[in-house]
């Protein structure tokens, strides 16, 4: 169990990066910088931390006074101590295969909770093979992906398959497909998607674990007969849309089907689940799924091929830089569900709709996530390990996120 006399409920890790900002200034509207949140703000660089402090101060003079911690992801000293000081960390500090290995070590050895907003498949394996078991014995919950991936996607289908199996049902298969509104790439998450593609270029066994639909997952348990993630357009009969291929997919299902294994298999050793873009339908919409798919393979085949890759990198946002908050806000996503009842024809629909998806709803949904380890213990899960944000924390951060305005519901 975490000591409950630290020093801090919550450290916020990478404050100064584009995510760990919003982070920042939500936790401060929307849950304050007093005593009741005992939370601190830390990375390396003292003179970038004191910087976003005073911004946080404007918009409430309290977060003036708010804790600075410094360390470095070079520097396991420094990175034990942040660990010591606190219930859990909340890290925004990406590419995370390259800066957050240490600290997610020093979380696993001081039995310190930890979530991050990583996307990166190759950097979850790792962790699950280097502490999984640790964890387990230390008692630290470290949970990956508690942003845009893989929350909707994780959370989604766990409410579906909870409403299912309160009829005695469970859903042998779910689909999801979402739908994006506006929206744009920041710094950090385009230099997580060079990283990996710089890793998979050198390296066979991430490109192996890539195609891999249960690259995450304990290993020889599972098989999935309708093969990998979908790679052309296709139409959804049940939700009557046109969908194409989903980046994303490639993180987020390897998340759910993790979830499955982490439950149990409570859903089945042959549960499926597929992940696309969706779009309406008619011609219109037909030629936004062509459109999108051409343009997923020729992004896949530019970062394959290493001078183009680099060229790529030098026109993407800089670190710290992303969309301006009049287009986060005119950003929006709607993820639909349909699963097919286990036995049965019978088909349920569930819905999980928010604002702008890469950034402020990942910040609510990092911020919750972390609030949720730190204040929700009772309605969690007890043991530590590599875990998932549904096999960690379930319908505690729905009810969580529901009440900070997204949409969770099913038909």
């Amino acid at each position: 169990m975490v000591p409950s006399d630290r020093t801090f409920d919550v450290v916020l890790w990478g404050a100064t990066g584009f995510t760990g900002r919003l982070v920042a200034e939500y936790l401060v509207r929307r849950h304050g910088a007093a005593a009741a949140l005992r939370w601190a703000i830390g990375g390396r660089s003292r003179d970038k931390l004191e910087a976003v402090r005073a911004g946080l101060a404007a918009i409430d003079p309290a977060a003036g006074d708010l804790p600075i911690l410094v360390g470095d992801s070079a520097d396991r000293a420094s990175l034990d101590g942040v660990a010591r000081a606190t219930r859990v960390v909340c890290s925004t500090v990406g590419p995370f295969a390259r800066h957050g290995r240490e600290l997610v070590a020093a979380c696993v050895e001081a039995g310190t909770d930890y979530c991050d907003s990583t996307g990166e498949p190759q950097f979850v394996r790792a962790m699950i093979d280097a502490h999984h078991v640790r964890a387990g014995q230390t008692g630290a919950r470290i949970v990956h992906c508690c942003g845009f991936d893989s929350v909707p996607s994780d959370l989604g289908t766990l409410m579906l398959q909870e409403c299912a199996r309160a009829a005695g049902h469970g859903c042998v298969e779910v689909r999801h497909a979402v739908s994006l509104h506006g929206g744009a790439v920041s710094g950090g998450t385009a230099a997580s998607m060079v990283e990996l593609m710089e890793e998979a270029a050198r390296d066979r066994g991430v490109r192996r674990l890539l195609a891999d639909p249960f690259a995450l997952d304990p290993g020889g348990e599972a098989h999935d007969p309708d093969g990998g993630d979908p790679r052309s357009i296709a139409w959804d009969p049940d939700l009557r849309r046109w969908t194409a291929p989903f980046v994303m997919a490639a993180i987020n299902t390897r998340v759910v089907r993790r979830t499955n294994a982490l439950l149990g298999y409570a859903w089945g050793r042959d549960f499926r689940y597929r992940e696309a873009m969706s779009f309406a339908a008619g011609t219109r919409g037909w030629m936004r799924a062509a459109s999108v798919t051409g343009g997923v393979a020729a992004a896949m085949g530019v970062m394959a091929v290493s001078p183009l890759r680099h060229l790529a990198a030098r026109v993407l946002p800089a670190s710290g830089e992303g969309p301006s908050k009049e287009r986060r806000e005119k950003s929006s996503f709607t993820s639909r569900f349909v699963g097919v009842v286990r036995g049965s024809s019978e088909r349920l629909h569930a819905t999980v709709r928010g604002g702008d998806p890469g950034y402020d709803e990942t910040a609510k949904m990092l911020g919750e996530s972390a609030l949720c380890l730190a204040r929700d213990r009772d309605a969690t899960r007890a043991g530590g390990g590599v875990l998932t944000p549904a096999s960690c924390m379930g319908m505690a951060l729905v009810d969580r996120l529901r009440r900070e305005g997204m949409t969770f519901e099913v038909e």
